[in-house]
């Protein structure tokens, strides 16, 4: 087996040989799974921003371009680099630009500032960093040069520039610590020969779910990505003829593989990129672009409703409404049907693996009222009370999972680990919740002890 990234948590051999016998893990890195895509759809939509269209093909050809401008450039396979960019065609190419270099995206907010990104570069060790030039007024660029200064990792940073507009970072450019600043779409070189990668080291980083804390990087493999993308698209009948829009942050695993963004891909269909789920601007992307599915968090939904009277958009084209993230109130459920015209799925889902989901043929009180079921036959799920026992069901107590989609550990986190995971290779989620009798998941809050609170 090959080594997992250093300062990762394998899964036990055990295990590995349970999820490639099931079939979960197939082998095959994600930014290779883009050229089959590519090939098998290749005159189709892939990405949609604004008036910008992407093919499949040149989607494929423009991360390869960008893979091989990345390498000229001195980046090598295992190093990490903090991708912190909006919701535009860009964020897509260079994830899988990097994964197909080798290289470990981080994936960062572009909310986030010199506090969190400086940490996430310093625990990563990161050595680029990709971001527009400036984001609500606060100068990224400034930001990463600081942190450059400060520190021995990174050196390179890589700026998206706005389509026309001339940019005070221009060209090429070298500061006194030795820094080196490109134009994202200077980074285009002739395709090399593809790199040979394993399906079993780490596609990117996530970061934890937790608030008031220091992010946590979860470290995603090609395998048990590849394997949560294609099951969450077949558990809700995503195929090429689906629209998907994505208004949640594009680097948050609700939006990016649940199934999401990648989970699109796979099958064909067409994303949409929105910078942001203000009503005014979603709906009628939805009518324009003929939404059939998207995923919210309970407030955005609530929003979305309160303005469907004043937009007045044809939103028609919605088949299904996945709303996670926080717990959903009834009041906001049992609206989205007759409101919007489609199928609700509750959706409960970390950064660090566990999915549960109700389904679309499932009665309509387990879809109001509960979070669902895991998303993998494999997927182990307990509910314990504080001595780590189980509690029968319809009692609360705090979730804990493993799985072929659950990393071991955090990255270079070991006294976080040691809270987080039990010896026996269970992560301690921090959510309270119940099972219900017919086997699904009602999660009512959060331990006040968790290692990342919300």
């Amino acid at each position: 087996m090959t080594p997992m990234l250093d300062g990762c948590t394998p899964w036990p051999e055990a295990f590995v040989d349970r999820y490639w016998a099931a079939g979960h893990w197939q082998g095959n890195t994600l930014d290779n799974l883009l050229r089959g895509w590519a090939r098998h759809h290749g005159p189709r939509t892939a990405l949609v921003h604004g008036g910008t269209r992407v093919t499949y093909a040149q989607l494929n050809r423009r991360v390869d371009r960008m893979a091989a401008g990345f390498r000229l450039r001195g980046l090598r396979p295992g190093q990490r680099v903090v991708v912190q960019l909006p919701n535009v065609p860009e964020f897509v190419i260079t994830v899988f630009a990097l994964m197909r270099t080798g290289v470990v995206p981080v994936l960062c907010p572009v909310t986030h500032r010199a506090a969190e990104v400086s940490h996430l570069v310093r625990v990563s060790q990161a050595v680029g960093h990709v971001g527009p030039p400036a984001h609500e007024g606060f100068d990224l660029v400034a930001m990463a040069a600081d942190i450059a200064a400060r520190g021995p990792f990174l050196r390179r940073v890589f700026t998206l520039e706005a389509p026309g507009e001339a940019s005070p970072y221009g060209g090429f450019s070298i500061d006194a610590a030795g820094c080196q600043y490109y134009p994202l779409a200077s980074v285009d070189s002739p395709p090399e020969r593809p790199l040979s990668q394993s399906a079993a080291q780490v596609a990117f980083f996530l970061l934890s779910d937790g608030a008031g804390a220091e992010p946590a990087l979860v470290p995603r493999t090609h395998n048990d990505y590849a394997y949560q993308v294609r099951a969450a698209a077949e558990l809700v009948s995503l195929t090429e003829d689906d629209v998907y829009l994505a208004a949640l942050p594009a680097g948050d695993n609700f939006a990016f593989g649940c199934p999401g963004i990648v989970g699109t891909l796979s099958v064909g269909g067409t994303v949409v990129l929105a910078e942001g789920t203000d009503p005014a601007a979603c709906l009628p992307v939805i009518e324009r672009e003929r939404v059939t599915v998207t995923s919210v968090v309970p407030a955005v939904a609530e929003g979305w409703l309160d303005a469907l009277a004043s937009v007045r958009a044809d939103v028609s084209s919605l088949r299904l409404v996945q709303i996670g993230g926080a717990p959903l109130p009834r009041a906001t459920a049992v609206r989205v049907g007759p409101e919007l015209g489609c199928r609700v799925q509750q959706v409960s889902g970390r950064a660090e693996g566990p999915l549960t989901l109700t389904r679309p043929a499932d009665p309509d009180e387990s879809v109001l009222s509960t979070q669902g079921r895991p998303l993998s036959p494999d997927d182990e799920i307990r509910v314990v009370g504080a001595d780590g026992a189980d509690v029968p069901d319809g009692e609360p107590g705090e979730l804990i999972t493993r799985g072929p989609c659950t990393p071991r550990g955090y990255y270079r986190a070991p006294d976080l680990n040691a809270r987080s995971f039990t010896p026996d290779g269970w992560f301690r989620t921090g959510d309270l919740a119940r099972r219900t009798p017919d086997g699904n998941l009602v999660v009512t809050g959060r331990l006040q002890d968790a290692p990342y609170g919300r």
